[in-house]
């Protein structure tokens, strides 16, 4: 007598998705634990930012959180229990790292502009990811806790290649060897978010803000993100002559003579990405 099949086990949705006016929200979803990161959610992060990335329709991404925090780290229970890690598979470790499916690269490299609305606290990998967006705004009661050093560990996810370029050596080494917890206020102070807003406000502003920016010529937005990711790493002479390539094809849309034409006519512009 044959056994009937169980239906497999449902996957939590751990990362929302919405496409709205040209804008993809991602929203990290388990506010019953502040949002830390799971597997589940660092796998469902990671598809999600390539989904919109691929996407032709999006123009801008914004991340948030769900709930009163945006993300609190790690999600440390699998490992107090013994479980296996984020990881880990099998009990066998891996030498090398994925690059194509980590949250942190991803986000690095996507061409899509990023805006993240951080909602509450951001801890460790929480940190590390909002600050691999190009943009933050802060509610008035998140904080950016840089609690690795104090946890036995290191900025994991991209936190010491970002802090020196966004701080400077010495701020950023203040920061992460001590481990601070800095307050909304004092991160736009020292330079890791563009604004503070009263919490009720946030999304409203995070939404404009984006909307701003989709509303601009998205092959133009892209190409100028590009180029300011490789000018971290190259001289600029050549910085200026890989503007020049880039400059190029733009020449050739219809989106700049759009753009021309409506300044012509005292207009806004219609861009379609063409």
């Amino acid at each position: 007598m044959s056994q009937a099949k169980q239906a497999p086990e449902a996957v939590p949705q751990e990362v929302l998705y919405e496409v709205s006016d040209h804008i993809a929200t991602i929203t990290l979803n388990a506010p019953e634990r502040m949002n830390t990161i799971s597997g589940v959610m660092l796998n469902q992060l990671t598809e999600r930012l390539l989904e919109a990335d691929r996407d032709p329709d999006v123009r801008c991404v914004l991340l948030t959180g769900a709930g009163r925090a945006f993300c609190a780290g790690l999600d440390l229970r699998p490992q107090a229990a013994g479980s296996l890690s984020i990881g880990q598979s099998g009990g066998v470790t891996s030498t090398t790292l994925d690059l194509n499916h980590t949250p942190p690269t991803v986000l690095h490299a996507m061409e899509t502009p990023t805006v993240c609305a951080v909602n509450g606290g951001a801890a460790g990998y929480g940190m590390d990811t909002a600050l691999g967006c190009d943009i933050r705004l802060m509610a008035k009661s998140a904080k950016f806790a840089a609690a690795f050093c104090k946890r036995g560990l290191l900025p994991e996810s991209g936190g010491t290649w970002i802090l020196p370029r966004l701080l400077g050596w010495s701020k950023a080494a203040e920061l992460i060897f001590t481990g601070r917890t800095l307050s909304a206020d004092e991160s736009v102070e020292w330079g890791l978010a563009s604004e503070v807003v009263a919490d009720a406000d946030l999304m409203p502003r995070a939404r404009a803000l984006a909307a701003e920016i989709a509303a601009n010529a998205p092959l133009a937005v892209r190409a100028a993100k590009r180029m300011m990711r490789m000018g971290l790493n190259e001289p600029f002479p050549e910085h200026v002559h890989h503007v020049y390539l880039q400059l190029l094809p733009l020449m050739r849309t219809e989106d700049i003579k759009e753009g021309m034409t409506a300044f012509m006519e005292k207009r806004e512009p219609r861009f379609k990405g063409r």
